[in-house]
């Protein structure tokens, strides 16, 4: 049973998925002290958050058993990539769940500011009538800079064009087709800066974004610009935003997100020009589900079929037909890890036909990831590249375009100082994996559960005296295949039994003089 802990609140309803399946056990305790977050992390298999809890080294090396760390929304600045990474632990997080909330969001802060909707408000419950103080400015014909149009930057772009304000934006990832076809205009970094009357940020926070709005870029900008903030606090030095503030170059401020959270510099909240709400971005009843229903799914997904959705510190952008090969990769790895001993020297991945076109990184990371599980633990897909090279194994990726009788083929090799096996498999129409190939020797063989392989003398009785003891022993035979070169010729075979078998029975099989070889291997 996978162990799920939710260490912060996520909608119940959206974790649905999880708390119905009944391979996941799920607690849901928000709000764990540090100390005791360390603890209940120790036997998780999965820790979902939100914003509030900071998964640090600490935390992912007290979770000895953690595979997955999923973030109930976009931003994973709490969560620490590069110690995950080392650990093996995937980090999933979900981009596209509360796209819409954070552009109304943001869209509702630039008309906030262009009328003065909070000031106004504020003196109100206070029982003063300030029309005049309040004179506000129209949105139509007024330029919106865009500082990154990804999911959320573009739906702001289109809502803007819905209130015929002119739209600038700089995003050198950006489809320029699709930003010719809805009428905003692409345009380099400086131009959103100096030509602007609003801009809005909509980049995440790394080494290149942070402070990207300081003194030096606020003072380039036209006297009176107005500034949203609804991605990540630090985009904006809010020092310097403050004293822009002051100085009136910036007219007015809307910010969601801030450097400290909750903030540690009340002044520039408490300026009469700034406008500022909780990190509300994404906090709509429906975003809430949303998430916490793409993330649910998305766990449930990777320890089912072992597809890594959205997974941040792994290769992206796998086509949708190259992915059953991970959970074939895996196999096939795990597979030829427990028919090999001794220390490998060389791990070679090869993509054969359509795979070809590919690549093959994911799949090697997979491949090699089920190899090393079999000799050592806290290897994933994550981090089975660099413990590869700590192992000094020397791994290659080859390209393939012929795969003779099959459409696409993944073809993994393990080299040892004394042996050379091979193992090929490939994915049939249900989307099933089944191993083709060992070594020379075609097959058919679907990898999963208890398998026993053996290598023999291609003789009458070999395959009888094999099933005779598994019979007296109650161990039932699931499925069978043999592959081999001619008759009377070596010969591979495997058996798929119902249950592990123990190391007596396969002493017991070694006795036959026609068996070169006998391995127990559980998938």
């Amino acid at each position: 049973m996978v162990k799920v802990l939710v260490s912060d609140p996520i909608d119940k309803e959206g974790l649905s998925p999880l708390l119905e399946n009944p391979k996941f056990h799920v607690d849901i305790k928000p709000g764990l002290k540090p100390d005791e977050l360390l603890r209940e992390v120790g036997s998780a298999d999965v820790l979902l958050v939100r914003s509030e809890t900071k998964v640090t080294p600490t935390v992912l090396e007290s979770g000895k058993k953690l595979k997955l760390v999923g973030r109930a929304g976009v931003g994973v600045d709490n969560i620490d990539l590069a110690a995950a990474s080392k650990q093996g632990v995937i980090v999933m997080n979900v981009p596209g769940g509360n796209t819409v909330s954070a552009a109304e969001h943001t869209v509702s802060l630039v008309m906030a500011m262009a009328h003065n909707v909070a000031q106004a408000d504020a003196t109100m419950k206070q029982e003063r009538w300030d029309r005049k103080k309040f004179v506000g400015t129209e949105l139509v014909g007024k330029k919106l800079g865009l500082i990154g149009l990804g999911r959320v930057g573009r739906e702001v772009a289109t809502r803007a064009l819905g209130l015929e304000m002119q739209v600038l934006a700089h995003d050198p990832m950006a489809d320029p087709e699709w930003c010719r076809l809805v009428g905003l205009k692409l345009v380099p970094l400086e131009s959103v800066i100096t030509e602007s009357d609003f801009i809005s940020c909509h980049v995440p926070l790394n080494d290149e974004t942070l402070h990207m709005i300081d003194a030096k870029a606020l003072s380039r900008m036209k006297k009176g610009v107005r500034l949203v903030n609804c991605a990540r606090g630090g985009v904006i030095d809010e020092n310097a935003l403050l004293e822009a503030l002051k100085s009136g170059q910036v007219k007015a401020a809307a910010l969601d997100v801030f450097e400290n959270e909750p903030p540690k510099n009340w002044d520039l909240i408490k300026h009469p020009n700034v406008v500022a709400t909780p990190h509300l971005g994404a906090s709509t009843e429906e975003a809430q589900v949303k998430v916490a229903v793409q993330l649910a799914e998305a766990v449930v997904e990777y320890f089912e079929k072992g597809i890594p959705r959205n997974a941040l510190n792994l290769p992206a952008g796998l086509p949708p037909e190259v992915k059953p090969y991970l959970i074939l990769g895996n196999r096939l790895g795990r597979f030829i890890g427990q028919i090999v001993d001794g220390p490998i020297n060389r791990i070679t991945v090869t993509g054969a036909g359509t795979l070809s076109r590919h690549n093959l990184s994911p799949l090697s990371a997979e491949a090699i990831s089920g190899i090393l599980s079999a000799r050592t633990s806290g290897i994933t897909s994550v981090n089975a590249q660099a413990r590869a090279r700590d192992f000094g194994i020397n791994v290659s990726e080859v390209a393939l375009p012929d795969s003779k009788e099959y459409t696409a083929l993944l073809i993994i090799e393990v080299e040892t100082a004394r042996v050379r096996r091979r193992v090929a498999g490939t994915i049939f129409r249900t989307d099933q994996p089944h191993i083709v190939q060992i070594d020379d020797l075609s097959l058919d063989i679907v990898p999963e559960g208890n398998m026993i392989v053996f290598r023999n003398v291609d003789r009458p009785g070999v395959v009888g005296f094999v099933g005779t003891i598994l019979g007296a022993s109650n161990i039932n035979i699931a499925g069978f295949d043999v592959g081999r070169r001619a008759a009377g010729g070596e010969a591979v075979s495997i058996i798929t039994v119902d249950q592990k078998v123990p190391t007596a029975i396969l002493e017991a099989i070694r006795t036959n003089t026609s068996i070169l070889d006998v391995r127990s291997v559980e998938i």
